[in-house]
């Protein structure tokens, strides 16, 4: 088989690069807005603080999936990878979704 530890060193350091360069192009298109006049108190628009119930509901998802990967490659004939990628992602997933419709729900209400 061979080795996944490159292949997530690589997509952690794209994904900071990705972030740095989001980060400066942000700052300088708000800069740029100040410098035109715009008024500064449309960057502190009201969110509903629903990003704790997103991560509690995505680690839940993620336990939820290492559980029943530990589960699905001791009673089936799935490799160890697959079956743990597999369920994490999979109970991820439906984690995100239903965070989505609370959300959702939240901003009807």
């Amino acid at each position: 088989m061979f080795e996944i530890t490159p292949i997530f060193v690589l997509l952690i350091i794209f994904g900071f690069i990705y972030g740095i360069v989001y980060i400066a192009i942000r700052k300088k298109e708000r800069m740029e807005m100040l410098a035109k006049g715009v008024d500064p108190a449309i960057f502190n628009l009201e969110k509903p603080n629903i990003t704790t119930i997103r991560y509690g509901l995505l680690l839940i998802g993620v336990a939820i999936g290492i559980l029943l990967g530990n589960i699905l490659e001791a009673t089936s004939c799935l490799d160890e990878e697959v079956s743990y990628f597999s369920m994490i992602f999979l109970w991820g997933g439906m984690a995100l979704v239903i965070s989505h419709f609370v959300e959702k729900y939240q901003r009807k209400k």
